[in-house]
């Protein structure tokens, strides 16, 4: 099992952009996918983007379409989000996450990564 560790966050005001990192150590052969996954305060863990360990395919969730993009670093085990236009909705607990069988999308629709990170904290605020 793979230790991530996420790298990034921070405080920006609407309409500034951050980028996170989320480091892999260990065997990272045996998961099919990789995501970022966010908790406002007061709510439940939702999928922001994912994308195959390939870095084949990717997928964002509606609400940070053409704002956010994912990217895999092939000279290490890093997966980044590059996050522009911040909004203050974007606020929260960013976890990066893996999957040992599910797709790029289909994590981010519907399956619970097995595996965490310990979150790096995002605020967007005035």
């Amino acid at each position: 099992q793979s230790e991530f560790v996420e790298s990034g966050g921070g405080s920006v005001q609407p309409g500034g952009s951050l980028r996170l990192s989320c480091s892999a150590s260990g065997d990272t052969s045996g998961y099919t996918a990789i995501g970022w996954f966010r908790q406002a305060p007061g709510k439940e863990h939702e999928a922001v983007s994912c994308i195959s360990i390939s870095g084949d395919d990717t997928y964002h969730v509606e609400s940070v379409k053409g704002r956010f993009t994912i990217s895999r670093d092939n000279t290490q085990p890093t997966v980044h989000l590059q996050m522009n236009s911040l909004k203050p909705e974007d606020t929260g607990v960013y976890y990066c996450a893996a999957s040992t069988w599910a797709t790029a999308e289909y994590m981010c629709l519907v399956a619970v990564p097995q595996h965490w990170g310990q979150g790096t904290q995002v605020t967007v605020s005035s």
